[in-house]
């Protein structure tokens, strides 16, 4: 599906028990691929800082339901630096798009120290996007989100479905990297989020093992959930 040029995918998440996480990984796992970026048996690690402006956009927007909003963020994986990527993430109702460009250790430490004019002359639009959402519109980073990713992939459909697990905010910094970076879960340890992403149809032997009807749907932000967490550590 496309919309104004870019390209969305569906996207349902659903809270699942522990119970219901167990027996839906395993069927899974059977039919699907794990994706090839896995470490351990948890899958692998995702850190993002996430920015929002003045108004709490953001943040506001999200729990205002409204229909179209953007999230930007900077994401690192299993703790390193050789893959970081501005990201900004756009909602459309149910349905998402996702860009990225790749940035490097010494440009993410200048952005995180205000000095981001570099930004206007990179080549691609979504970083020179960033630089005015920085420069015009005041967006600061906000908050740390860090959880570990399970994902199986399928290429009929492009679906990709994954077990978000152990999500946690930073609380006491916004530096990815920080060496003493304190989190803090923000959901039970026994619920696990489950994301069920593909571009126009989600193969039918795959529907039926996810049995959509017998999962509730809902409304998951990690940015929410994880910004909710830090106002309470840091006073505003």
């Amino acid at each position: 599906m496309q919309f104004r040029g870019r390209k969305l995918r569906t996207e349902k998440k659903y809270y699942l028990h522990l119970h219901d996480y167990l027996a839906l990984q395993r069927k899974l796992a059977a039919i699907l691929v794990l994706d090839a970026h896995s470490v351990d048996f948890d899958g692998y690690n995702i850190r993002s800082l996430y920015f929002d402006d003045p108004r709490r956009s953001a943040l506001e927007e999200k729990n205002d339901g409204v229909f179209k909003r953007d999230k930007y963020r900077i994401r690192i994986y299993n703790g390193g630096d050789k893959t970081i990527n501005l990201e900004r993430k756009s909602k459309f109702g149910e349905f998402v798009c996702k860009e990225s460009a790749p940035i490097t250790r010494e440009e993410y430490e200048s952005i995180l120290e205000g000095e981001f004019a570099f930004l206007i002359e990179r080549k691609e639009s979504l970083l020179r996007e960033f630089y005015v959402a920085l420069n015009t519109y005041g967006f600061r980073p906000t908050v740390i989100v860090d959880y570990w990713r399970e994902a199986y992939v399928h290429e009929l459909g492009n679906v990709r479905i994954t077990f978000d697990k152990k999500m946690s905010a930073g609380i006491n910094t916004v530096d990815l990297f920080h060496p003493q970076l304190v989190i803090e879960e923000v959901i039970p340890p026994e619920l696990t989020i489950m994301e069920v992403k593909f571009d126009s149809f989600l193969p039918e032997h795959i529907r039926q093992i996810l049995q959509p009807e017998n999962n509730v749907r809902s409304s998951i932000s990690k940015y929410v959930l994880c910004r909710e967490k830090s106002i309470q550590h840091f006073k505003e």
